[in-house]
């Protein structure tokens, strides 16, 4: 449900970058980041690998989220979007759900 909640988020975004809205879009783009943080605060690094590569894979969506709110930039918004929907995906697909 997180991730849903990511891509909810940043559809919010791109209609505040649309709207010419600041307060909004800034508001949604920290509720976005504010996800990827529990995300990466919840990560087991004594599990191996993977955590270690969402990690690097969160930071750099937070980061992306930064400079897109700066830059109003919807392509790099468009970018988490389609990440996070490929981590929804491949969660779908190894848990069967």
């Amino acid at each position: 449900k997180l991730y849903e909640g990511v891509i909810k988020y940043l559809s919010f975004v791109k209609s505040a970058i649309e709207d010419e809205n600041i307060e909004a879009k800034f508001t949604y783009i920290n509720k976005a980041i504010a996800i990827f943080d529990e995300l990466r605060n919840v990560l087991d690094f004594d599990g191996g690998d993977v955590a270690y590569y969402l990690d690097g894979l969160y930071l750099y969506q937070i980061e992306t989220l930064f400079s897109a709110g700066v830059d109003d930039n919807v392509n790099s918004i468009n970018q988490v979007i389609k990440v996070t929907q490929g981590l929804i995906d491949a969660w779908k697909d190894e848990t069967g759900l």
